[in-house]
């Protein structure tokens, strides 16, 4: 078979969105199940599916054992391999691993596929309803876990356990790097998700479809709690949803022979990835993220492009130093529109699947014209491994380019040793203030020491905390005390 004959090409994609109440609602398989039917209807050669050799699926909320290989078994899919990642694997591997393993000759079909349904666990939480899932008694052909541990113990210790409460520590970072003000900084993104609200009015498979306001994002309120200055609620993603969503790639000569015709067919261009882990206390640089932009270089390069040729773009919106972030590495102009579904808080952020959600996305907008090159970004942890998947309406020059820059980006990440205990005095070099229900909050600062190692403190103390607040407070000199606490030098 040629090199054409086996480069990969997207066929079928399917989302499914369910919003019920009760016991009606499909249980997280079936709804993956469904995005899987719907997308071999896409195709329009849905006798392809029993011919998938590969399914590979991201892991929810869910228990489920081997959910690769029943969604095999759904749809007659007899010899496919299962592939089960967990938690800490970036979803565009599994994407960018389906290609590769067409491109090679190794399959001719493999599906992708993942869901999670967030708003059925919420809604039998709040009605003191047990659900009872299904279960396999098989285990995946292989699974795909991180190498590392994604959080540094001083971290945990001062009680940074939520993503939330790290992603804005970065963006105190990004903010002190670009010199912006506290108050410029909160204006600048809270117009960001009002725009990205914007667009997820018009995307049909968004879980909240209206506008939303800069400045009922920016301030906190009784349905907008402030999370971890200066996340607010709408700043975060909204997981409690039911959402799934299916990808389904053949090779170019399985595509020709199945009659699909090439007005169905997207192609991946690239596929990069970065999965060198640093906690993120131990960076050097919080204000950069190296594998953001050797990982998404290398995936415009291999499609002759830059970022101004891109058409359509999704940054990973997590919360918003991610996007923010992924756009200064790249050269990305902020001003253009950053997203294609309208970000995870409004098109909904279904656990460990948003990139197939946007993927599916992106591939609508593609086929429907006139744009010809579309950029996936994806992440995992906390900014702590960087994917990117460039999409085209057209096979590129280079054919289906796969690259891993785990080893370029570990030699260009500097990093610091992080101090357990340590008293005395210290400069700090990012902050945030946690809010959480029922709780006081708690001012968290990792800091810079003299001999350039760095340390993690908190405080409870009021006064202190709105200090932090009101102002920059990167830079600022404080006391380490017993425990970890710390207050401002005077």
């Amino acid at each position: 078979m040629t090199r054409d004959a086996r480069s990969p090409v997207l066929v079928g994609i399917g989302v499914s969105t369910q919003r019920e109440e009760d016991a009606r609602a499909l249980e997280p398989l079936d709804l993956m199940i469904d995005a899987v039917r719907r997308a071999g209807k896409d195709s329009g050669a849905e006798a392809l599916l029993a011919g998938v050799q590969r399914v590979a699926v991201p892991k929810g909320r869910w228990r489920y054992q081997n959910p690769g290989g029943e969604t095999a078994r759904s749809i007659g899919a007899q010899r496919s391999v299962s592939v089960l990642s967990t938690v800490g694997v970036l979803q565009q591997t599994l994407i960018g691993d389906a290609c590769l393993r067409i491109a090679q000759g190794e399959v001719d079909t493999a599906l992708v596929v993942g869901g999670d349904a967030g708003y059925r666990l919420l809604r039998s939480k709040i009605a003191g309803a047990a659900l009872r899932d299904r279960q396999q008694a098989d285990t995946p052909d292989v699974t795909l876990a991180p190498h590392d541990e994604l959080r540094h113990p001083a971290e945990l210790q001062a009680g940074m356990k939520m993503p939330v409460g790290l992603y804005a520590i970065i963006e105190s970072a990004f903010r002190a790097a670009q010199g912006w003000t506290v108050d410029a900084q909160r204006d600048a993104i809270a117009a960001m998700y009002a725009r990205f609200s914007e667009i997820a009015e018009g995307n049909p498979h968004a879980w909240k479809r209206r506008r939303v306001a800069p400045a009922d994002i920016r301030d906190a309120s009784a349905r907008n709690a402030m999370q971890a200055f200066p996340y607010t609620k709408l700043h975060c993603s909204t997981w409690n949803v039911d959402q799934a969503a299916a990808l389904i790639f053949c090779s170019a000569g399985k595509a020709l022979a199945l009659g699909i015709p090439r007005s169905q067919w997207i192609h991946p261009l690239a596929s990069t990835e970065s999965n060198h882990m640093v906690p993120v206390s131990a960076r050097d640089d919080l204000a950069r993220c190296p594998g953001a932009s050797l990982a998404g270089r290398a995936a415009l390069e291999a499609g002759d492009l830059h970022a101004d040729d891109l058409d359509l773009v999704n940054l990973y919106s997590c919360f918003p130093v991610a996007v923010e972030t992924y756009a200064s590495e790249l050269g990305i102009d902020s001003s253009r529109d950053l997203t294609v579904t309208g970000g995870t808080p409004f098109a909904g952020g279904p656990y460990n699947n948003y990139v197939l959600q946007a993927t599916a996305r992106m591939v609508e907008l593609l086929r429907a014209g006139p744009s010809c090159h579309g950029l996936v970004a994806s992440v995992s942890g906390v900014l702590t491994k960087q994917g990117f998947g460039l999409w085209g309406r057209e096979p590129g020059r280079n054919g289906f380019v796969h690259a891993d820059v785990t080893d370029a980006v570990a030699r260009a990440a500097r990093t610091r040793e992080i101090v357990d205990r340590y008293q005395g005095d210290a400069t700090v070099a990012r902050y945030t203030i946690f809010y959480e229900p029922s709780q006081p909050p708690r001012g968290v600062v990792v800091v810079d020491l003299r001999d350039k190692r760095r340390a993690v403190a908190h405080t409870e103390n009021a006064e202190l905390i709105a200090t932090m607040q009101s102002g920059e407070f990167c830079g600022m000199q404080v006391k380490f005390e017993s425990g970890n606490t710390f207050t401002l030098m005077r």
